[in-house]
């Protein structure tokens, strides 16, 4: 069994592996950029007008002024603008040549085609051309594609992109007793929730898998099971089988079909049996059947282990709280994971049986990691929660 921190140093230093492809800025959210991409543009791609108002020459200090045009987003002025006239223009309109500053309209009166200056104005209400970004500057640097990233994208005109194909998944859940949701459960069947889950994960991440559940428990059907999920795909992900039981027989299997096995066993709670292997240029999983620990263990390990094999090094966002009361412990020797809910700041642990208490996790709004060795956290004390 290894430190946490060891484990993940291991799954973090895999090679990066990605192929690229082009795709349509539509189909982007979610996906990972492969490379930078500069503005061919400058954006704004002219001086405009941040407010509705009156457009004026920069150094007019005339208090009465002519309307000679009207202006609205995307149109274009008529005529420049001399001093002593002034041309109404609406937010985002181009400026006329000839005009540096807008007044706000609220600012003055109008009547028959002029307006009186009853406020003065402090600044110019212009956003300069190129203020935002110049031709030729980055827009995007490679990372995960938000719904803000596809809006500065579009804005300046990108409308295709070159990102990382994501890895080709397989999920193999073992146990025979495994049923899929639906079906009738026959004594000592219980449904699959480990499928369902790793999937979902998955597609968040916008990779794609396939699944083959109740897998038995023996060397043969399981040496068979893993070989054809290894024919198709670049990850495997396996639940159960993985601890120290007698229908235990993952590890085995896997040396046996010439994996190596990177560690086996990680102080981590929830999570312990926890096996990461390699076979040429695939890789492979061996999560623990309880739902929660899978769960976790895909977050912690399997997530950024994704995404640095999609080319990027990737760390959870998490945010300070403070716990609103104390949590004790009475096993000390593993670095936990706790489900917890945050209200107006304050951090409390969510009730939770377990690892196989996957209810909890739909109660919680995050996980607090408590290193080894703490038996205590005060309440008071700031802690950081992962986000679920």
């Amino acid at each position: 069994m290894i430190e946490l921190d060891r484990a993940l140093e291991i799954v973090r230093s895999v090679p990066a592996g990605a192929r690229v492809e082009t795709i349509l800025l539509d189909d982007a959210l979610g996906r990972v950029l492969a490379r930078e991409v500069s503005s061919p543009i400058d954006s704004p791609p002219f001086d405009k007008s941040a407010m509705d108002g009156f457009a004026v020459c920069a150094g007019d200090e005339s208090m009465e002024l002519t309307i000679v045009d009207t202006i609205a987003a995307g149109g274009v002025p008529a005529r420049a603008v001399r001093k002593g006239e002034c041309a109404r223009i609406m937010t985002g309109a181009m400026l006329p040549s000839g005009a540096g500053r807008v007044i706000r309209r609220e600012y003055v009166r109008e009547e028959h085609g002029r307006i009186r200056i009853l406020t003065p104005e402090q600044g110019d209400n212009v956003i300069r051309r190129g203020a935002n970004l110049k031709a030729g500057e980055s827009v995007l640097r490679p990372g995960v594609i938000g719904p803000q990233d596809v809006g500065v994208l579009a804005a300046s005109g990108i409308d295709r992109i070159t990102v990382a194909v994501p890895p080709r998944a397989a999920i193999l859940c073992t146990g025979p007793e495994i049923r899929p949701a639906g079906a009738p459960l026959g004594p000592g069947q219980i449904y699959d929730s480990n499928g369902p889950q790793l999937r979902a994960q998955l597609a968040a991440m916008r990779c794609p898998s396939r699944t083959q559940t109740g897998v038995e428990d023996r060397p043969g059907p399981l040496a068979a099971a893993i070989e054809e999920a290894l024919a198709v795909c670049d990850v495997l992900l396996l639940t159960g089988g993985v601890s120290a039981g007698n229908f235990d027989y993952v590890p085995g299997c896997l040396r046996d079909m010439g994996a190596e096995i990177l560690f086996h066993g990680v102080a981590v709670k929830p999570g312990k049996p926890t096996l990461f292997a390699r076979r040429g240029e695939q890789y492979i999983f061996g999560l623990p059947g309880n739902p929660v620990s899978t769960f976790v263990i895909f977050e912690v390990f399997v997530k950024p282990f994704l995404y640095r094999r999609l080319g990027i090094d990737w760390m959870p966002a998490s945010y300070r709280g403070t716990l609103a009361h104390a949590v004790r412990r009475t096993a000390v020797e593993r670095t936990e994971f706790l489900p917890v809910r945050v209200r107006q700041g304050l951090v409390e642990a969510v009730a939770y049986h377990g690892s196989a208490h996957l209810n909890a996790l739909t109660e919680a709004d995050g996980l607090v990691r408590i290193e080894a060795g703490i038996r205590e956290l005060q309440e008071g004390t700031q802690v950081d929660v992962r986000p679920l």
